[in-house]
């Protein structure tokens, strides 16, 4: 059992003013965000001085998604992302409040500073070069800053449990199995074939030997960015670090260029995002060339494909679920294919 507040409807006025030391008179919440695997609200709160704002964070009240999120350890890792990691990057996240979790994981709470008004990033609907651009200079703020940091690499909270490649290989041919039969009719022909080559590949993709090099978001993606925070006054943040991961910068940029920012971005913008990305690591003490960096990223690139695969089968299925689960397999496989990523894989065996 929690001792703290697992539910928006737990957080009561003294609660919070013991958090915060200062007197409370009244709170009450609203819904926002679209996340599937916790749910987020915007707390509303009168007491001392003018009334203000914060956001939280709990769960998912959905059965499933919560299930998800417990057995691969989700919760627990933001909550130590938070605690450890994010005070030694210089990437932009929300000021936490408060930040707990239950010793099984399945139960976490978390109050962060509201960086309302501001425009959450939309998968589905794409995003500027500009704002594209943001979002790679945030990503060099967390692989720079957190490169060949054993004192964050190698601690305890951001290990993956043993049996973790194991547990994911054996579950993937099922998400694919859920995957192809939902979306066969909608996702291009070559896409679908991809993705059902890397089902095939499953026990090498999940069991390749890591290969550290600073932190991984691991879910880098527009839905998980906010842009013009505090009504323009910074450009962008970047939220839901629960699949954080000690690994290769190039997960994130892989993903990210193709998963993430789609199709029409990567096929007009992919050169000069990869050299932005370059320079701001020079910038931050990490020089490296393309050459480098080239196989990492055509092998990254499939973290999209795999993510947008096993999470379409394991969290709750929305309208919108369906339509970001789509849009992130199209610009993933297709990217995948420019580059010819499985023959990437194959190589690695």
């Amino acid at each position: 059992m929690a001792d703290f507040p697992v539910h928006p409807d737990e957080v009561t006025a003294q609660w919070l003013g013991e958090v915060l030391g200062m007197r409370i008179d009244s709170v009450r919440w609203e819904a926002i965000g679209t996340g599937q695997v916790g749910d987020s609200v915007r707390f509303f709160i009168a007491g001392e001085g003018e009334p203000f704002t914060m956001a939280g964070k709990f769960s998912a009240a959905d059965e499933a998604s919560r299930a998800t999120a417990t057995t691969f350890g989700l919760y627990r890792k933001e909550v130590e992302f938070y605690r450890h990691a994010a005070p030694h990057l210089a990437v932009r996240v929300p000021r936490v409040h408060f930040a707990d979790v239950t010793a099984d994981g399945s139960e976490f709470a978390m109050l962060f500073e509201d960086l309302g008004p501001a425009e959450q990033g939309d998968q589905i609907a794409g995003t500027s070069l500009e704002r594209a651009q943001e979002a790679i200079r945030q990503a060099a703020a967390i692989h720079a800053l957190s490169w060949g940091r054993a004192d964050i690499l190698e601690a305890e909270w951001i290990q993956p449990a043993d049996d973790l490649g194991a547990t994911v290989a054996t579950l993937y041919p099922q998400a694919q199995a859920v995957f192809r039969d939902r979306y066969a009719d909608t996702l291009p022909a070559d896409h679908m074939a991809l993705c059902d080559e890397l089902s095939e590949l499953a026990p090498i993709y999940f069991h390749r030997e890591p290969d550290i090099q600073c932190v991984v978001h691991g879910d880098f993606r527009l839905d998980n960015m906010l842009f013009d925070i505090r009504g323009g006054a910074e450009p962008i943040a970047i939220l839901d670090w629960q699949t954080v991961a000690a690994g290769k910068a190039m997960t994130d940029i892989g993903y990210l260029m193709g998963c993430g920012l789609g199709e029409t971005m990567w096929r007009r913008h992919e050169e000069e995002l990869l050299d932005l990305w370059l320079s701001q690591m020079a910038q931050r003490g990490v020089a490296l060339s393309r050459r480098e960096i080239h196989e990492d990223y055509r092998r990254g690139i499939l973290h999209g494909v795999s993510t947008a695969v096993f999470s379409a089968a394991f969290v709750k299925r929305t309208e919108r679920g369906d339509a970001n689960f789509l849009s992130m397999a199209r610009g993933a496989c297709s990217l995948a294919i420019a580059h010819d990523s499985l023959a990437a894989l194959k190589e690695t065996i």
